[in-house]
């Protein structure tokens, strides 16, 4: 398999880094708009078969060349939401497969924001689905930890765990702490902004998708591995849209355990209108309020060695066992920040995400995993998923509640 990652920050790097073990890649090519970090992130690698590439992520046309010219057989957007239509649009002109992390951004609805959708995320890629299938192109979408593997558990739960299902809701939440920094998002500082504050989605049988305020519905969720009982509220995210389109359940939801003083910030922000996106005239010059914070913040890559702590990605599920009785499970993975430093050189929140796009990378080269149209990680079986995972090292549990 040929590969193509577009973009060599943090994530982009560390699937790099993972590939890097694997035999099935014939060929990765990681560009990025800075080509000396292209080249740093390939550097890493030490494999002959790794090469960097100046890439501008917002021009189709330069994707769509180097795609053609290194023969590549899939596209792997590792750049924020921002720059999907362009990379998904590329990789479809150039005949190559796509797998991306993140889907296209939502736009709220103009009159009723918090309680009706407007444009959901995804609603671009999703349309497009046909034309892909059409061609025998898959775009597997949300195929990174949240969502991602969040999704390959809820299929498993579904698969093998549940006659019924009421209820998924994907949970995280972490102890992670930064030295130095009173405040610093472990992930893009503007993805982080973009999902809290916008109208979270619900998904119900009977109701569809609907939306609510943002932090709404708090519940305490006693995450494993040490890290404890945690707030946890709703948040704008990808596996509400996913999931109810391939698994049978009653209720869907996404909650993170983000803590009151990383909710205060982010109210401040978005009171203050350093959260907007729309550009504001500072001494002559356009600016975005939210490209500001994110530049006076730390790059959340160059984190790991200030980092302690662990966090965890899971789905809990509750229905009716296989057996006929009342269950509930949580399915997880945690991902210790000294041990992925330690082992891969990348902050924990940055590997566990890295990872899964890798494995999935892994399933499609050997044809273990195929299809065509836009998909999400839902319409895979997720033993073979589960497994490699297991096999890399990468352990996940099942915990009964």
């Amino acid at each position: 398999m040929r590969v193509l990652v577009v973009g060599a920050g943090g994530v982009g790097a560390a699937i790099a880094r993972a590939g890097s073990s694997s035999e099935v890649f014939e060929r990765v090519v990681v560009g990025d708009l800075d080509g000396a970090r292209a080249t740093r992130a390939v550097e890493q690698c030490d494999d002959a078969r790794f090469a960097a590439a100046k890439l501008d992520a917002s021009d189709a046309a330069a994707i769509v060349a180097l795609a053609q010219a290194e023969a590549i057989d899939v596209v792997v957007n590792a750049c924020d939401p921002r720059l999907v239509p362009p990379i998904f649009a590329a990789a479809f002109d150039a005949g190559c497969n796509y797998l991306d992390m993140a889907m296209t951004l939502s736009r709220p609805h103009p009159d009723r924001p918090h309680q009706e959708p407007g444009v959901t995320l995804g609603a671009e890629q999703f349309a497009a689905s046909d034309r892909w299938a059409e061609r025998g192109l898959l775009a597997l979408v949300g195929m990174g930890v949240e969502p991602g593997l969040s999704d390959v558990f809820a299929r498993y739960a579904a698969d093998h765990l549940f006659s019924e299902i009421d209820e998924i809701g994907v949970r995280d939440g972490s102890d992670l702490v930064i030295d130095g920094f009173d405040f610093a998002p472990t992930f893009s500082v503007w993805t982080t902004i973009e999902e809290c504050l916008n109208p979270p989605l619900v998904w119900e049988r009977n109701r569809g998708w609907f939306t609510t305020l943002p932090f709404s519905e708090p519940e305490t969720f006693t995450f494993p591995a040490g890290i404890g009982p945690l707030q946890c509220v709703n948040v704008e995210h990808e596996e509400v849209l996913l999931i109810p389109r391939w698994i049978d359940c009653n209720r869907v939801t996404f909650k993170y355990g983000l803590g009151d003083e990383f909710v205060e910030v982010l109210r401040v922000l978005d009171k203050t209108g350093l959260a907007s996106t729309t550009p504001v005239r500072v001494q002559g010059v356009d600016v975005s309020p939210r490209d500001v914070v994110a530049a006076v913040l730390p790059d959340p890559a160059s984190l790991g060695e200030r980092m302690h702590g662990r966090t965890c990605a899971g789905t809990w599920v509750r229905g009716t066992g296989a057996d006929g009785n009342a269950r509930e499970v949580y399915l997880y993975h945690v991902s210790d920040n000294a041990q992925t430093m330690a082992k891969y050189g990348a902050q924990a929140v940055v590997w566990q995400t890295a990872i899964n796009p890798v494995v999935a990378l892994e399933l499609l080269a050997t044809n273990v995993w195929s299809g065509a149209g836009v998909l999400g990680p839902e319409a895979f079986d997720a033993v073979p998923f589960l497994d490699r995972l297991r096999e890399r090292g990468e352990d996940w549990f099942v915990d009964e509640r």
